[in-house]
């Protein structure tokens, strides 16, 4: 059986050095280099329960998140499971569906060190409860705390970009199609961002901004594709805030008989560019976010926060924009 000490020996190094690389302690690169090589070449498992046991650590992450439902939630959990296992850690998902009382007992959890941290997509007030306990966290997509790290795409740019390539693409009228959420505050960051470049610009536009519940939305996009795209008027560009917008818009095209065809009459640029499985084709073409460097990012800032390192508490990704089938070449 593999040991600790074989490990050492063939990296030429100390015990303790070894123990740091696989407690994910910061020790010089080439001697993490030199032991991650002695690991494979022995194929030597870490005893995990004897290292819980000595770091009072679980090596145990909790991902909050409000649903699995969606693509960019599917996506961010699958690209984090994959860093968290690359770095020796599990993943424990809590798919909350919004609940506050169960984030609580995932946060009530961390407290009783059954997990080590927590990354956190949620539109709950949770933050006095994690920032009372010292728990280490952070934070994707909403704002809690100067304390707690936080990680986001650059929602306001997206918008910003998205109106702009309408432009580009020769639209003269557009709109914004989108929900409000006074807990989700990343369709207000894209709107306000459309916004601020139609105006600036003179551009004129129509906006559909709903605080309804998802199956009111979509009765009211149909109501929104009547008034505005049944009587030929010029409306000729919109900006959906997430691509399944696009989607619902889309769909109630077709089932009026719009005369509004995307990707020719009518350009329609969505939010997110992620696809539903490996082989998928992007349809929707879509400000996309980078999920894989959110989740290496956000990974990367919870593990340096459980070994007591200092962290980057604010970071926005850029959007970039990805040709689908609803707007022109």
């Amino acid at each position: 059986m593999v040991t600790i000490n074989d490990v050492a020996k063939l990296a030429g190094v100390s015990r303790g050095t070894v123990s740091n690389v696989i407690n994910h302690v910061k020790v010089r690169p080439e001697y993490k280099a030199k032991v991650e090589q002695a690991i494979k070449e022995l194929g030597y498992v870490p005893n995990a329960y004897a290292r819980s046991l000595k770091s009072n650590r679980t090596h145990t992450v909790a991902l909050i998140l409000p649903t699995v439902w969606f693509p960019f939630f599917s996506k961010l959990t699958n690209d984090v499971e994959q860093e968290l296992r690359r770095r020796g850690y599990k993943l424990l998902l809590c798919n909350s569906q919004n609940d506050y009382h169960l984030e609580l007992e995932y946060v009530t959890m961390a407290k009783e060190n059954q997990v080590d941290g927590i990354l956190s997509i949620t539109y709950s007030d949770i933050a006095p409860y994690v920032a009372d306990a010292n728990i280490p966290m952070v934070a994707i997509e909403r704002y809690f705390n100067s304390r707690i790290p936080f990680v986001s795409t650059d929602n306001f740019q997206g918008g910003v970009m998205a109106a702009k390539k309408l432009r580009e693409l020769g639209c003269r009228k557009l709109a914004f199609v989108g929900r409000l959420s006074d807990e989700n505050g990343v369709t207000k960051l894209r709107r306000d961002g459309f916004v601020s470049y139609c105006c600036e610009n003179d551009i004129p536009y129509a906006e559909l901004y709903s605080s309804s519940g998802s199956q009111e939305f979509i009765r009211e996009i149909d109501h929104f594709v009547k008034q505005e795209f049944q009587d030929g008027t010029p409306l000729d560009g919109v900006f959906a805030a997430a691509d399944r917008y696009a989607e619902y818009l889309m769909d109630s095209l077709q089932a009026y008989n719009c005369p509004a065809i995307a990707g020719d009459t009518l350009q329609i640029i969505g939010f997110d560019g992620i696809k539903s499985h490996a082989n998928d084709r992007i349809r929707i073409s879509s400000m996309a976010q980078p999920v894989e460097e959110i989740a290496a990012y956000a990974v990367d800032t919870l593990c340096r926060q459980i070994a007591g390192e200092e962290v980057e508490h604010y970071k926005l990704f850029p959007v970039t924009f990805i040709q689908g089938k609803t707007t022109r070449l």
